[in-house]
């Protein structure tokens, strides 16, 4: 038996067989969770529907996260498909090219509101409207993706760590709120990554050599460590840890020289 057997998982950010999101996704399925993605527009769904089929997905649902009717939409097609819902994770970003090429002082107004919305507000309208999905069920829990940018200045990073400094600080206001309801929020801090999105970050292949040489493991991290690291925290092992940015990056964060 999974430790998910019987939860009811809805993952939001799978671009393809490399992202973080799918490495949690098939581990939730491995363990027995019935596993809803999302996808926003033809080519990302051309993407995903094979991985979705490939772990017997119980539902796979069109959803701009950029507007509020859709997420409304997804989350009643979601109720129709699961009946309800324990595990909820967000693994989207985006800011402009622009605004990760040149200074951070440059990024204009529409630049700040893109990356914030996307990558920070999208948090909050999932788990808004996930509340009466988790009615009832014992052990929900909320998990969201972040990175070290958001703590210190990383270049060529920018608004983007600013973004992933505010969704850090929603992990904590959110943790409050639907602690009551006995719903617990988290995030993880993964190391870097070969993703879809880190393709956008000017100078990644020079960020991954810093970081395999800097950090404690002289390594970098794979996805399926984070996905591990995912499960402790959604599952059963994490019941009394809420309001946490859990660090999966072999130890890079702890380095000072």
């Amino acid at each position: 038996m999974g430790s998910f057997d019987g939860k009811k998982a809805l993952v939001v950010g799978v671009a393809n067989e490399r992202s973080i999101a799918w490495a949690i996704a098939k581990r939730l399925a491995d363990e027995g969770a019935q596993v809803a993605l999302t996808y926003q527009g033809a080519v990302l769904e051309k993407r995903v529907r094979p991985l979705a089929e490939s772990i017997g997905a119980a539902a796979m649902i069109p959803c701009d996260l950029s507007s509020d009717a859709e997420i409304a939409a997804a989350f009643t097609q979601l109720g129709s498909a699961l009946g309800g819902l324990d595990v909820l994770v967000h693994s989207v970003a985006f800011a402009r090219r622009e605004d990760l090429l040149g200074d951070f002082v440059a990024t204009d107004r529409e630049g700040f509101r893109v990356a914030l919305d996307v990558s920070v507000y999208t948090l909050v309208a999932l788990a808004r409207a996930a509340l009466p999905l988790f009615e009832g069920r014992p052990g929900a829990s909320v998990l969201t993706l972040s990175y070290f940018g958001a703590e210190k200045a990383i270049p060529h990073y920018n608004v983007m760590g600013v973004a992933k400094a505010a969704l850090e600080a929603s992990v904590r206001y959110l943790a409050q709120d639907l602690g009551p309801r006995g719903i617990r929020v988290n995030a993880i801090s993964a190391g870097p990554i070969k993703t879809l999105a880190a393709a956008g970050i000017h100078g990644f292949r020079e960020m991954l050599h810093h970081h395999e040489e800097k950090s404690l493991l002289k390594r970098n991290v794979t996805a399926d460590e984070v996905a591990s690291a995912a499960l402790a925290l959604l599952g059963p092992l994490g019941s009394g840890i809420t309001g946490e940015v859990l660090h999966v990056d072999a130890g890079y964060h702890a380095v000072g020289m």
